[in-house]
């Protein structure tokens, strides 16, 4: 490859960029053309259009990572995208995957890796680093699980919780009996396979029903 492959890198750690701005400052491969602390600062790029390859943390103070890659991807089908994290929980991986991510790499893993995984992804490769290969290599169905959507009542009750709302104004609010305001929500906590209002409302933030 003759061309310097551009590379952009989101991490809310600096000492991550900083560690691979210096990795790479020897590179005829790679060029670092920007860097972010917090995910959405990219979409306010100029230089957006010019970015090959972008090394995503899961993780930011702004926005997931996983919901970034797809807003990224649909906006910039072309440029290449890798999930990059300390963790490798297969869920996160295939979430990754699935919002359109060409990999997924440990942040562990050797730089020669990184380097083997960024130019197989320019050729169209869905890539791996080897500890998360080993981890997802034995797939389960329940990874590509798809969130159940509330029904327009539950959204209408998970919105009001979100608010702050007892289950008394709930009631009043949408006109309903206190005892169908909790089987609502009794629906909800089953459907969504959680134990308590705090772990519903995660949910349903982290998967923006709200």
């Amino acid at each position: 490859m003759s061309k310097l492959i551009n590379l952009a890198i989101i991490d809310d750690h600096p000492i991550v960029i900083e560690g691979f701005s210096i990795l790479l400052a020897d590179s005829n491969k790679f060029k670092i053309v920007a860097s972010f602390n917090k995910g959405l600062e990219i979409l306010e790029y100029e230089g957006i259009n010019n970015i090959d390859v972008l090394l995503l943390d899961v993780f930011l103070p702004d926005i997931n990572g996983i919901d970034l890659c797809k807003i990224i991807k649909h906006k910039f089908p072309n440029m290449i995208v890798l999930g990059m994290s300390s963790q490798s929980e297969r869920t996160l991986v295939m979430q990754f995957i699935q919002n359109g991510a060409n990999g997924y790499l440990l942040k562990t893993a050797p730089l020669k890796e990184f380097y083997d995984c960024i130019e197989k992804a320019i050729l169209g490769e869905i890539v791996f680093s080897s500890e998360v290969k080993a981890i997802i290599s034995k797939p389960d169905i329940s990874d590509f699980k798809k969130l159940p959507s509330p029904t327009k009542r539950e959204k209408e009750i998970l919105l009001l919780i979100a608010a702050g709302k007892s289950t008394k104004e709930i009631a009043e609010l949408l006109f309903l009996s206190s005892l169908t305001v909790q089987n609502h929500r009794k629906n909800m906590f089953n459907k969504f396979e959680v134990k308590n209002v705090a772990q519903l409302l995660n949910i349903a933030q982290k998967n923006r029903l709200l």
